[in-house]
């Protein structure tokens, strides 16, 4: 029998702030913390509802999944919300993830381009459907291979919801810890889900500048190799 859901978003640090200015608050989201608030006075403390503390006007222009961490922008002023929301909706936003998968990759490096739908008989699940999916484009990359595991740099082209999860499950390397999608073995090889926005890079929507944001996470040491956690 499945356990209940509980929901409890970890506290400390309460917010890292990676990067702020006039427009924007860049922070580092932890897993188990969701991004925005969902339904009901349980699930009301989130990413959005601790910046929203200090800055009433704080507007989310993307979202990371509640066991995702990593990289996220928060606008804190409506003209900079919707330049911000533009640059995603064009594309012009550089994401780069990392996450730990299972298994030995045949492939160094590739891409995955297969369409997505929400699977209606099971929700939250997505589910691979050519005709009438919406399209997905994930590149990956090798960056550490273990006897039962790897690590992989993941660079999305498009944003559907559990992207990144599903393409590595159809290329038969789910993501560890991943209660959605692993195999078992997966599952518990893992105490979350090992997967990190790791890199946003978008433009300063005031001047234009260029900006990247770089999140460390636990699994990853400082020298680019597998952490045990």
């Amino acid at each position: 029998m499945t356990e209940p859901f509980v929901y409890t978003p970890p506290v400390e640090p309460w917010l890292e702030v990676l990067y702020q200015d006039k427009d924007l608050i860049v922070l580092n989201k932890p897993s188990g913390l969701l991004t925005n608030p969902g339904r009901g006075e349980h699930l009301a403390d989130c990413l959005l509802s601790r910046v929203q503390q200090q800055y009433p006007l704080a507007q989310l222009v993307h979202r990371l999944d509640m066991a995702t961490s990593g990289v996220v922008v928060i606008a804190l002023r409506r003209a900079s919300e919707r330049a911000l929301k533009q640059q995603f909706a064009d594309r012009t936003v550089s994401k780069r993830y990392l996450a730990v998968v299972w298994g030995i990759l045949q492939q160094a490096e590739g891409t995955v381009d297969l369409p997505l739908i929400a699977d209606s008989s099971n929700p939250p699940k997505q589910k691979v459907c050519y005709s009438q999916g919406k399209s997905a484009i994930t590149h990956y990359r090798l960056l550490q291979q273990l006897p039962d595991r790897a690590l992989v740099e993941l660079k999305p082209v498009t944003g559907r919801s559990h992207q990144l999860r599903m393409h590595m499950l159809a290329l038969g390397h789910p993501i560890l810890g991943d209660a959605f999608y692993a195999s078992d073995a997966a599952l518990t090889a893992a105490p979350r889900l090992l997967l990190h926005a790791a890199t946003l890079e978008l433009n300063q929507p005031y001047n234009g500048k260029r900006l990247r944001f770089d999140a460390d996470t636990d699994f990853v040491s400082a020298a680019g190799k597998l952490n045990a956690i």
